[in-house]
């Protein structure tokens, strides 16, 4: 942490040998990467998932068995309840729903009034605990009934493109989802539950125009499957874990690179989502984003790193953000966030 003052960029190029670095290309354009408030708390409770996607950056899957200890589930109510100005709690994973105290969790949280968001995978309801077998399919009534926002990953509307990232026969199994959403109302105007799609390349690409996709999505799902949703996000690949690994044996880590730094925008580099979050990891440790939580880069005292116990809003308003060349990833293009593009 810095004592006062403005906090200063710390830069942690993965690899010695990378051409760019995120913190030169920040100072060329005179971007002031800086906390500005922390009005959302990101959770990652539990690296377990009923799917194994391939551009994943989490590296979840059905081995997976990290997840938020019940004293840290603790921890986060006790902050929601303590810091009214964090408006709203994002729950991720892996499939978040998989964790033993979920559903008390957004009991809670929506009992304190706060917006709760679930990054939900569509198939989890289908699928249920992939090493219990205990059955998921209440969930669309249970995110109805506590108003949750619901945002769902769908990488296209049409079954080959959604199968060959996320595995065969989980496009037929996400537009039930979708169905049994709309059923209860999400995604239908003035119902009030929010349902949020989103979309990320099944490559080495830049997303499309989020506005030209959302435009496309609404049609093409409207009219073949009666499919409503309220907005699209668009999410550009980050080249970390699951999917750098793809990269690199493909021959393509190099280009990739090379394209998101060539996009690289100042406007969004100055709007990325580590100024307004904190992300905690299934671990307990607190991180500026959901990327650095894969990346182990945690927030540091020193050498130490915090955790959710170390939560201090005011002196994490005041912490230096952690960047690296995966960073390039949030700021090419129109940019790209946990709430899709931001510029």
């Amino acid at each position: 942490m810095t004592p006062a003052g403005i906090p200063v960029v710390v830069d942690d190029a993965a690899d010695a040998g990378e051409r760019h670095r995120f913190s030169d290309q920040l100072r060329a354009h005179d971007v002031a990467l800086t906390p500005l408030t922390i009005d959302t708390l990101q959770v990652n409770l539990t690296t377990l998932c009923n799917q194994a996607c391939r551009h994943c950056h989490v590296d979840a899957s059905p081995a997976r068995t990290d997840a938020l200890s019940r004293d840290g589930i603790e921890r986060v109510v006790a902050l929601l309840a303590a810091h009214p100005q964090i408006r709203t709690l994002d729950l991720t994973g892996g499939a978040p729903e998989l964790h033993p105290d979920f559903d008390a969790l957004v009991e809670r949280v929506a009992a304190l009034q706060r917006k709760i968001i679930v990054r939900h995978n569509l198939t989890v309801s289908d699928d249920g605990n992939p090493q219990t077998g205990e059955s998921k399919a209440y969930l669309p009534e249970f995110f109805a009934r506590h108003r949750v926002e619901v945002v769902c990953s769908l990488p296209y509307y049409q079954a080959f493109f959604t199968d060959k990232q996320r595995g065969n026969g989980v496009f037929d199994k996400s537009i039930a989802g979708l169905q049994r959403l709309n059923a209860l109302g999400y995604g239908v105007d003035d119902s009030g539950l929010m349902l949020t799609l989103v979309y990320n390349p099944a490559g080495p690409y830049l997303p499309a125009a989020q506005a030209v996709l959302e435009a496309d999505y609404k049609r093409e799902l409207k009219t073949r499957f009666g499919i409503v949703f309220n907005q699209l996000f668009t999410i550009t690949n980050m080249p970390i874990n699951r999917f750098a690994l793809h990269l690199r044996k493909s021959g393509q880590y190099a280009a990739y690179m090379d394209k998101l730094v060539q996009a690289f925008n100042p406007t969004a580099a100055g709007q990325v989502m580590c100024r307004t979050m904190i992300s905690v990891g299934a671990d307990g440790r607190l991180y500026d984003c959901d990327f650095n939580q894969q990346l182990g880069m945690a927030i540091r005292d020193g050498a130490r790193p915090l955790t959710i116990f170390d939560f201090d809003p005011e002196a994490l308003e005041r912490r230096d953000i952690r960047v690296g060349n995966h960073c390039f990833g949030c700021t090419a293009g129109a940019g790209s966030s946990c709430g899709g593009a931001t510029t």
